[in-house]
């Protein structure tokens, strides 16, 4: 479950492991251009950065038995054999097979490189730093302006987040997972700047987490919001949020129709701390005003469209009555997602999502897998758009169908705001059938 509301980013050192059998090292060309950082730091205090390289055709084929026998995994002979064709003309696909065989067995062409050896060329100054410098600062990347081609909702879900400025430092395109509970400090110094906020790191997997980080910051870059935070469930997110923001003997409005398990937890678990509610319609916008007058409100709590019988709440006019009164908007825009509608974009000061639907795609839960999940999410929701409006179409029309719910119906009692504030009216179609059988009086 996700809560939208700036998330920390940490720079980890990655280092791949040596291999006696492949320690020849790398053939260069003088005055060639390639800079390689195995772990470790570099003389100024910036963590080196390798290139996006280019391989020759069939270059996986192409590797020998050795090479392949000899690394820790085949993405670490890719890497090596790469660097050295980066830097010399390949004129046949023979001529590179041979290359990389040589790379493997020569130990007199070049000195090995270990850990934390630089290999630096003065050619194409156009990468790194403006001085020429082909180093990089991750810290610095967290400033960059946003790329052009994160200018569409579709891009922004698979990109945000991920390889522009995470704090994993890894060359992946695949975020990688950070399984552990615990990180270390170097000395008792850096711990304290850590807690007075001086360093950049994480403490313990309750506070924070690199791969979840990822989650919070892409949810983040499309909803548009400060920050983001990642619960363990649906439940979790909304409970916490209620009690964080709502005092004993505080108020709450929330609306007829919305989650039932969230409904039962406002209307019998809050009143115990003191806290009361308001029920209403989520069309009845006098009930809301004369809630705000007759109430100190904390929060109001909707969901938009609703579960079950979407309706749709005004977000726009409904922010600007409870924010001329001190009143905080919570918005469970699950079944809309950040693609088909903008809540903190409309005046609402919280957006919930139920991260194990729409977002993450495939019911599980796990920041990873939400991750790989929202990289097909505007594809998914186009289509689940265009198929749910055409069953709901087909539903409306069909004559054993009592009533159909769906937002993007003109039928429905809040089309003209979902048409207002939404891009699309997601994919849950909700219908009613009843059918009846009419027996002679004889037969009864």
């Amino acid at each position: 479950m996700a809560l939208s509301s700036c998330a920390s980013r940490v720079s980890l050192p990655f280092e791949c492991r040596s291999d006696p059998d492949f320690s020849g090292g790398i053939p260069r060309r003088d005055g060639g251009r390639f800079f390689c950082k195995l772990g470790g730091v570099s003389g100024n205090g910036t963590i080196g950065m390798s290139l996006i390289l280019r391989f020759p055709p069939n270059f996986v084929r192409q590797l020998s038995n050795k090479a392949r026998r000899n690394c820790s995994n085949i993405g670490v002979a890719q890497i090596v054999a790469a660097s050295w064709s980066n830097n010399q003309p390949i004129s046949s696909a023979a001529a590179g097979g041979k290359a990389v065989d040589a790379a493997a067995s020569s130990s007199a062409v070049s000195a090995p490189i270990v850990a934390g050896e630089d290999v630096v060329n003065n050619n194409d100054k156009d990468l790194g730093s403006s001085n020429g410098s082909p180093l990089v600062q991750f810290e610095a990347l967290e400033n960059v302006h946003k790329p052009s081609f994160l200018k569409s909702d579709g891009s922004v879900a698979i990109h945000a987040g991920e390889r522009l400025g995470r704090g994993i430092v890894t060359d992946a395109i695949t975020t990688p997972v950070v399984n552990t509970s615990a990180y270390f400090f170097k000395k008792t110094g850096e711990l304290i700047d850590f807690k007075e906020k001086r360093h950049t790191s994480f403490e313990y997997g309750r506070y924070g987490n690199p791969t979840t980080v990822v989650a919070e910051e892409k949810i983040s870059a499309l909803e548009g919001a400060e920050s983001t935070l990642l619960l363990a469930s649906g439940m979790c997110a909304s409970t916490v949020m209620m009690l964080a923001l709502v005092p004993a003997g505080g108020h709450i409005i929330t609306t007829t129709d919305c989650y039932r398990k969230t409904r039962i937890f406002i209307e019998t678990v809050l009143p115990k701390m003191g806290i009361t509610a308001t029920v209403i319609d989520p069309a009845d916008i006098a009930g809301l005003e004369a809630a705000l007058d007759n109430h100190k409100v904390s929060l109001f709590f909707t969901e938009s469209p609703t579960n079950p019988f979407l309706r749709c709440v005004d977000i726009e006019l409904v922010s600007k009555l409870c924010r001329a009164k001190g009143a905080i908007v919570c918005i469970d825009g699950t079944f809309a997602t950040p693609l088909n509608q903008k809540a903190l974009a409309l005046g609402a000061d919280i957006v919930l999502h139920s991260a194990t639907k729409y977002i993450g795609g495939h019911n599980d839960n796990a920041a990873y897998l939400i991750i790989r999940g929202m990289k097909t999410l505007h594809l998914r929701i186009q289509q689940q758009n265009s198929t749910a409006q055409r069953m709901a179409e087909v539903l409306e029309a069909h004559p054993k169908v009592k009533h159909v719910y769906y937002p993007g119906l003109q039928s429905h009692p809040e089309h003209h705001i979902a048409k207002k504030q939404m891009l699309g009216f997601g994919g849950v179609v909700i219908e009613r059938s009843f059918e009846c059988l009419l027996l002679p009086t004889s037969l009864r």
